[in-house]
């Protein structure tokens, strides 16, 4: 990431954190005022039109959720029988991983042999 970005982005975080709309405007004046002075007005442009009507802070609280938005009608929509299937189907990736670290025993090395 160039620093360019490093700066939309952090000018980005400055306004969701104060809940303010995030403009190219609004961007380019946090730019400035850090005294970056190499920092192309397009990023603020891009930055702006990316997160125009989207909350920052809940996309923060949520990286790891993901799913989207297709995937919250499905499961808010099931019955109790498709809510037992969604538990079934959290509890799959779990057994994979441990079978996944099971096979690496199997082959005869670790990390510190």
């Amino acid at each position: 990431m160039s620093n360019s970005e490093l700066a939309a982005s952090y000018a980005a975080l400055i306004l969701a954190d104060d809940g303010v709309d995030i403009t190219a405007d609004k961007l380019n004046t946090i730019i400035k005022a850090a005294g970056l002075t190499d920092v192309e007005p397009i990023w603020a442009t891009l930055f702006a039109k990316a997160l125009e009507g989207k909350d920052v802070k809940d996309m923060l609280l949520n990286v790891g959720s993901g799913g989207g938005a297709a995937a919250a009608p499905a499961a808010g929509g099931a019955s109790g029988a498709g809510g037992a299937a969604a538990a079934a189907e959290e509890e799959k990736p779990a057994e994979k991983e441990e079978e996944k670290e099971e096979s690496d025993e199997d082959m005869g090395f670790g990390l510190f042999d």
